[in-house]
């Protein structure tokens, strides 16, 4: 994992119950969990904090990180991600979005790209993206700047058949089911949850991330269909089951640990 990547999920999933601070050399021993070294973890604070990830302020001799309103705002929409699923039957309506983009902005014609597929849109076309779940007001939330002309509908198809074929269009679901099994065959190698919740402070923190950092990239993938559009043998559930067991279960070892260390620190 990247050191970067690390304070992300230190933040995302213990420190923002914290208030969303912490002093710096509570930072440095957190880190030092995941063998990185003071003078790593000072420069990639550092460079967070002149990117506006954070602010800093002085408490005595030393600072405090303190997340931005942008970095919650970025932590809350991947923890939703990671952690929700669409639990309502689906009223079968596909929600699409249509843009034009001048072909000479590139960029925000990736920014569109990247945004959508975050919030679960497959491309159906070129320019049309689709998603079975109700998200067109969080496409206009994310994209209040955009230069692109936007068409937000909402439609329905022929019948269930065309569904399934659109989303075969849209989604490679053969290659995600393979990595879902195989993250299955991995989590449920695990220890069971009442041996994970045993386990020191410092570990349990260690493989509490090593699991967020693992998991994380399927919900950038995974577009969290209704079961209607599954295949009978979807391993998507039973994966995100397992892994918000493993989860909960490191949680208590995981979240004392971080308050001892903030609390040896003055936080």
């Amino acid at each position: 994992m990247r050191p970067r990547s690390i304070v992300f999920d230190l933040f995302g999933d213990s420190l923002r119950y914290h208030g969303g601070e912490a002093p710096t050399r509570a930072l440095v021993d957190l880190l030092g969990v995941f063998d990185v070294g003071e003078p790593t973890a000072r420069v990639v604070l550092a460079r967070m904090r002149t990117e506006g990830w954070f602010t800093t302020r002085r408490e005595g001799r030393q600072a405090v990180y303190a997340l931005t309103d942008r970095t919650w705002r970025v932590l809350d929409e991947g923890r939703t991600r990671i952690f929700e699923r669409a639990g309502e039957p689906w009223d079968g309506q596909w929600r699409m979005v249509i843009y034009a983009v001048p072909e000479q902005d590139r960029a925000e014609r990736e920014r569109l790209r990247r945004t959508l597929s975050w919030l679960g849109f497959g491309p159906l076309a070129t320019a049309t993206w689709i998603s079975p779940h109700e998200r067109l007001a969080e496409v206009e939330r994310a994209l209040p700047d955009t230069s692109a002309r936007l068409d937000l509908l909402t439609c329905r198809s022929r019948d269930r058949a065309t569904d399934r074929d659109m989303v075969g269009r849209c989604w490679d679901l053969g290659e995600l089911g393979r990595d879902y099994r195989d993250l299955v065959a991995r989590l449920s190698a695990m220890p069971p949850a009442a041996e994970l919740a045993t386990l020191p402070g410092p570990d349990a923190l260690r493989l509490r991330t090593e699991l967020v950092s693992g998991y994380r990239h399927f919900p950038f993938r995974d577009p969290d269909l209704p079961a209607e559009l599954l295949p009978e043998d979807w391993p998507g559930r039973r994966a995100h089951e397992l892994f918000v067991a493993a989860h909960e279960a490191l949680a208590e070892p995981a979240d004392a640990f971080v308050t001892a260390v903030l609390d040896r620190h003055g936080s």
